[in-house]
């Protein structure tokens, strides 16, 4: 079995040395579970809360090429933190017949697992989400004293050492220049060219062109206002520019200004790599189109029908949504929350690998038995230069045990530990979750539905966990269903299910 890695560490409170640590865990799971490597992908502080890793695509580029089978993670979340995105890549994956492998948290194949899966996905996303709150707010709070929040600093500005905006004399009468001309009818063509040609640079060291010029010319701080999202200060910082000046240039750009571009109604369509044609078991994606009156509407249509190979209809978005969001919330009832919980944390424990951890213990411990025995031969030794030699050996294995001590503090904060607590109170976030908000709504599908069949009449899903069966048809049933599964047709019921536990997750 053919095996690759994909090790991830972002900027922020990590180093570069935790991919030494994540390739080196991988690669004792690879060689613990018979998985042969072929090679590695890495990606260096970047985020995994987006898809715009050079590595990490060209990892899923690279499964087209079929030389590998598995993709071996420290983690679920250096895969992707944003569930929807590790849905959609591990579905291409799938279809290129590779499979994500978690080294640290030990997913197993069977429903339960999948749901072990959904759970830390959604919950590493919440926890993200959560953090980038958190920033959000130290960000306004310094945008409230007009400090500096990173990021590129407009022409004509610098930063001190107290990270409050300076004028810079060296770029400031560049500024000047550029609204002056402006004002003088250049065009932003024609600036652009008498800038490049002088060699003048914007703030990030490139060429000037229109979008680059036309920002500046819009931007605020060149009066006084400090800017941060919504957020605007007068007099925040330093002026550069007159009022007059600013707002004549102001007048010329809305006078000029095109009219926007018709922009194309967008949506999310959070079904995608869930939701099957119950005809023809191909998948249903989203489609739009235009009404009469120039009202757009979504739809999920089956890949077959587009392909004129399968007459499945279409289906409005916005309903079949609902009915899925509606029968994910049913889930969330105190008894089922209560046996996810100790289902999830049971199975994580049993597969908990402690093994590294006691690795280093025992060899701490040998350590210090060795010290012990040192310290009795110095005290019973009258030779100088033997004496010396023991303090020497001394010496070396107390270095030797400090870094054993920062081996095991590393593993320890690294070893994947989840509680029936931390489960719960996730669970009852979404159970209180607001049911118009799409990130809620991702994250409740992403969590509990595995798959859903639609056929002309009726709707099926078939959810991450549980064996029972709720007023199902025969007719429904196919070979790619087992009874392994939780199935509930929205046809036949409507109460609330209930979880049953998995033997599989009681028994060792």
């Amino acid at each position: 079995m053919k095996a690759v890695i994909y090790a991830r560490y972002s900027s922020h409170n990590q180093r570069e040395e935790s991919i030494e640590g994540q390739l080196k865990v991988c690669h004792e799971f690879a060689e613990k579970n018979g998985y042969t490597i072929v090679s590695e992908y890495i990606d260096r502080a970047l985020s995994g809360t987006n898809d715009s890793r050079p590595d990490f695509q060209r990892m899923i580029s690279d499964s087209n090429k079929k030389f590998f089978d598995y993709v071996i993670v420290y983690q679920l979340d250096r895969f992707a933190r944003n569930r929807y995105d590790s849905a959609v890549y591990k579905s291409k994956l799938k279809k290129n017949g590779v499979r994500v492998l978690s080294a640290r948290e030990n997913i197993t194949d069977d429903a339960s697992g999948i749901l072990v899966e959904g759970l830390l996905e959604s919950m590493a996303e919440y926890y993200s989400a959560e953090l980038s709150q958190k920033i959000k707010r130290g960000l306004n709070i310094n945008a409230e004293k007009c400090v500096a929040n990173g990021g590129n600093i407009s022409l004509g500005f610098k930063v001190n050492s107290e990270r409050k905006y300076e004028i810079d004399d060296g770029t400031a009468p560049i500024v000047r220049k550029i609204f002056e001309m402006y004002a003088a009818e250049k065009t932003v063509t024609e600036i652009c060219k008498t800038l490049n040609d002088q060699g003048f640079k914007t703030s990030r060291g490139n060429l000037f062109n229109k979008n680059s010029l036309r920002r500046m010319l819009r931007n605020k701080r060149y009066i006084g206002v400090y800017t941060f999202g919504d957020k605007e200060i007068p007099n925040g910082i330093p002026r550069i520019l007159s009022d007059d000046l600013f707002y004549k240039v102001q007048e010329i750009l809305n006078k000029n200004k095109k009219a926007p571009a018709h922009k194309k109604a967008k949506a999310e369509y959070i079904l995608t790599t869930k939701l099957f044609c119950g005809k023809c078991h191909e998948m249903m994606t989203g489609v739009s189109g235009t009404g009469k009156c120039s009202t757009t509407y979504f739809y999920y249509k089956c890949n077959g029908a587009k392909k004129k190979s399968c007459h499945k209809k279409a289906v409005p978005k916005e309903y079949i949504e609902n009915i899925v969001i509606d029968e994910c919330r049913k889930l969330l009832t105190k008894e089922n929350i209560d046996i996810i919980a100790k289902e999830v944390v049971a199975l994580c424990e049993r597969d908990k690998d402690n093994t590294t951890i006691k690795r280093i213990e025992k060899a701490m411990q040998d350590n210090k038995k060795k010290q012990r025995n040192l310290l009795t031969a110095v005290s019973e030794c009258d030779i100088d230069s033997v004496r010396k030699s023991l303090f020497q050996e001394i010496s070396r294995l107390t270095v030797e045990y400090d870094d054993l001590q920062k081996q095991l503090d590393i593993e320890t904060s690294q070893n994947v530990s989840i509680t029936e607590q931390e489960i719960k109170f996730f669970l009852y976030q979404l159970q209180k979750g607001n049911v118009d908000d799409m990130m809620y709504r991702k994250t409740l599908v992403n969590t509990f539905v595995n798959r859903i069949y639609l056929y002309d009449d009726r709707l099926k899903i078939i959810f991450n966990t549980g064996d029972s069966e709720i007023s199902i048809d025969d007719e429904l049933l196919s070979d790619i269903e087992n009874n392994s599964e939780f199935v509930f047709d929205c046809k036949h019921s409507r109460n609330a299910p209930r979880l049953t536990p998995r033997g599989s997750m009681n028994n060792e």
